[in-house]
């Protein structure tokens, strides 16, 4: 199960819901952030927290210009918490050019800074989310990544990317069994994980369908 770095609850909270139940792994979704400092407590949490992984979000060095949010009109309600930002939501707004994330995060990425400087904060694996090319498997593979997420951020972050299943086979090919290749985007019923499985991926992560079934019925 994967946290978000922008969760309304704090990773410490969601790693104790359900635990009774049965063990669960969980990974900590990251993006690269202005604030250094903020950035490494919030993956030092996740540590001690226990969750197994970072998955650095490679695909969002800026906010997308998402069409279908501007037509709903989608604000962020007033009131909400966002604990491992250490932030409401009125402070997130207050920081954004239109809806909140500008304030956050870098724009700034590279290879050569983020990965030793992850490596130098945490024991846990690094993954990169937002992999669409063999090219960046590979330079995944040579800065000692252990994992990679096959990720069109669900197709709402950038205008004209490839479908990710449409990708999968270059990528796993590029992997050469030497880095673990994950996918998600457009996975809706078990075919489509059969399908993702067929080709090559380890591991299918779902998004929507969890929202749909929490909007229908939060006690489910």
């Amino acid at each position: 199960m994967g946290v978000s770095s922008f969760a309304n609850y704090s990773v410490e909270e969601i790693r104790a819901a359900g635990l009774d139940i049965r063990p669960i792994q969980h990974t900590m979704q990251v993006y690269t952030m202005q604030d250094r400092a903020h950035q490494e407590r919030i993956i030092r949490r996740a540590e001690a927290a226990g969750c197994v992984a970072i998955f650095l979000t490679a695909d969002s060095p800026i906010l997308g210009v998402r069409y279908s949010e501007h037509r709903n009109d989608f604000r962020a309600p007033e009131g909400l918490d966002f604990p491992m930002l250490e932030k409401t939501s009125e402070m997130i707004r207050a920081e954004r050019h239109e809806d909140g994330f500008t304030g956050v995060n870098s724009s700034s990425h590279s290879w050569a800074r983020e990965i030793p400087w992850l490596r130098s904060v945490t024991k846990m694996q690094i993954w990169i989310k937002g992999v669409l090319t063999a090219e960046d498997v590979e330079l995944a593979i040579q800065h000692g990544c252990e994992g990679v997420v096959v990720s069109n951020h669900g197709g709402r972050q950038l205008d004209g990317t490839p479908a990710t299943i449409d990708v999968l086979p270059e990528c796993v090919k590029a992997a050469k069994g030497k880095i673990r290749v994950h996918i998600d985007g457009g996975v809706r019923n078990g075919t489509d994980i059969f399908k993702a499985l067929a080709l090559g991926a380890e591991c299918c992560w779902i998004g929507r369908p969890i929202i749909w079934g929490l909007a229908v019925s939060p006690a489910v």
